[in-house]
């Protein structure tokens, strides 16, 4: 992947997600039971992001367990299932073809930018680790058991009670929209 391109991607990919966001609660159409059957998806999702940054030291050490024993991107993984849950809850199948879209040219030039790095910083650590789990779609079983614990310092530390307090008020706002109508 070219570097100029994924630095490119790294640097827009917030206000790309923002712009797809605005256009996602302006078209959304929900109903009560796609918002209930996606916001389940959803929350799964926030579920595993939450779980993977509990068990995150950022630019510290390489994770490799809890979920990362299953995927070396939890957090990825996690966001496209609140993503998927989110066009769910949304009943707009052409933002479902834009999110996935998205997803794809703006998150794995990311992942491959962020697997350089981890390359450059951990070495054959993280090669033999990359050979073992897969990029997003997790294993059956573990790498192995997990030798660290998830701690919800971690937890706030990585500032991943954002997403849930996106994840929430995009709920909120489909709630409304529903009643509004």
């Amino acid at each position: 992947m070219d570097k100029d391109f994924s630095a490119f991607v790294a640097r827009w990919r917030v206000p790309f997600g923002f712009a797809l966001g605005i256009a996602y609660l302006v078209f959304a159409q929900p109903t009560w039971p796609l918002l209930i059957a996606g916001s389940l998806v959803a929350l799964a999702g926030l579920g595993i992001r939450a779980y993977s940054a509990g068990h995150l030291e950022k630019d510290q050490n390489l994770a490799m367990g809890g979920p990362y024993a299953y995927t070396r991107n939890p957090l990825y993984l996690g966001s496209l299932l609140i993503g998927v849950g989110l066009v769910i809850a949304g009943a707009q199948w052409v933002l479902g073809v834009v999110f996935v879209i998205f997803f794809l040219v703006v998150y794995l030039p990311v992942m491959h930018r962020e697997e350089r790095n981890l390359r450059q910083r951990f070495g054959r650590a993280f090669d033999d680790y990359a050979a073992a789990v897969p990029l997003l779609f997790p294993r059956r079983k573990p790498l192995r058991p997990s030798r660290t614990k998830f701690e919800w310092n971690r937890y706030r530390r990585n500032r991943e009670y954002e997403a849930a307090l996106g994840y929430l008020a995009g709920v909120v706002f489909l709630i409304a929209k529903i009643l509004l109508r």
